[in-house]
C-alpha cells in the first residue's frame, strides 16, 4: 500500500514481532497504523502501537485483509451489550494515523514542525550535546535508537524554497568495504522488507549493487516506491571517501522507473 503512519517508521524500525505486530488498514486501504494485536470482541479490536499507546478501532472500519486476520483468532472476553454499544459509539470510529515518512515526520513539514516532532520523538536520539544543536543543524545529529539489520541510521533534511522538508534521509554511517557484504547488505535486505509492507511492492527493483559498481560520492537506488499521495521513495546504497553506506530517502519529487533494455 502506499501509506505511512509513522507510525510507519516508528514502526518500522521497532523491529516488531511478526506473530503479534501487523499494520491495520482502513477500510479502503488509504490509511494504517502499524501496532501490536492486544485483543478484540465482536465490535472492537484493541491494538498497541509502538509508542506504547492503545488504540481502539472498530471492526467494520477496518480493511477486508484484517477483518479476516481477525477471524482466525478467539475473541477476549465479551462485552455486555450495552458497553459494546458505548466502546462502539466512543472509540470505534478512532481514526487511523494519517500517513508520515518517519515516525510523525512528515513531506511539507516546517522547520517548526519538525523540530518539534524530532523533540518529542521516542524512535530517535541526539548524536552530540543538545547545547551544541544549534551549531550544527539537524543533519546527522539525530538517528534511530533501535538498529536496522545491525545498523542505525541518521536522518538528514533538505527544505524547498518555502522552508518546507523537501526530502528526508535515512542513512546508515560509513563502513568499510569488508561490510559491505555483510552488515550494510543486511540492513538494505531489511529496509526493502519493511518499504514493501508499509508501500506495497516496489515499481522497480533489483538485487543488492556489487561494491565495484560505486565509485567516491555515487550513489546506486535499487528500489522505488510511489507515495501516498505524493512523491517517492527510493532505497540504495552509495559510496563517499569515508566508506559506504545504505540510504532510504523520501522526496516529493515524483520519480519515475528507469526503462531498461528488452
Amino acid at each position: 500500500m502506499r501509506s505511512f503512519s509513522l507510525l510507519f517508521l516508528a514502526l518500522m524500525f521497532c523491529h516488531p514481532c511478526p506473530a503479534e505486530t501487523r499494520k491495520w488498514q482502513s477500510k479502503d486501504g488509504s490509511k494504517f497504523i502499524i501496532a501490536e494485536y492486544i485483543k478484540h470482541d465482536a465490535l472492537t479490536v484493541t491494538v498497541k502501537r509502538a509508542d506504547g499507546k492503545i488504540v481502539t478501532l472498530g471492526r467494520r472500519d477496518l480493511h477486508e485483509q484484517d477483518v479476516n486476520f481477525l477471524a482466525t483468532l478467539p475473541e477476549g472476553k465479551e462485552k455486555t451489550r450495552a458497553s459494546s454499544e458505548d466502546s462502539e459509539k466512543n472509540q470505534a470510529s478512532a481514526v487511523m494515523e494519517e500517513t508520515a515518512v518517519f515516525d510523525t515526520l512528515k513531506l511539507g513539514d516546517t522547520r517548526a514542525d519538525v523540530q518539534a516532532k524530532i523533540k518529542a520523538s521516542k524512535l530517535l536520539e541526539l548524536t552530540v550535546d543538545e547545547m551544541y544543536l544549534g551549531r550544527f543543524g539537524l543533519n546527522g545529529s539525530y538517528r534511530t535508537k533501535q538498529t536496522i539489520g545491525g545498523l542505525k541510521c541518521s536522518l538528514y533534511f533538505d527544505w524547498d524554497s518555502n522552508g518546507l522538508l523537501k526530502e528526508l534521509t535515512l542513512q546508515t554511517t560509513p563502513q568499510s568495504s569488508s561490510s559491505y557484504n555483510d552488515s550494510l547488505k543486511d540492513t538494505w535486505a531489511e529496509l526493502a522488507k519493511l518499504m514493501t509492507t508499509l508501500h506495497g511492492a516496489p515499481l522497480q527493483k533489483a538485487d543488492f549493487p556489487a561494491a565495484n559498481q560505486l565509485e567516491n560520492d555515487m550513489s546506486l537506488s535499487s528500489h522505488l516506491w510511489r507515495l501516498h499521495g505524493r512523491g517517492s521513495a527510493l532505497l540504495g546504497t552509495s559510496k563517499s571517501i569515508d566508506g559506504y553506506m545504505v540510504s532510504v530517502r523520501f522526496t516529493t519529487d515524483t520519480i519515475e522507473p528507469v526503462i531498461t533494455g528488452k
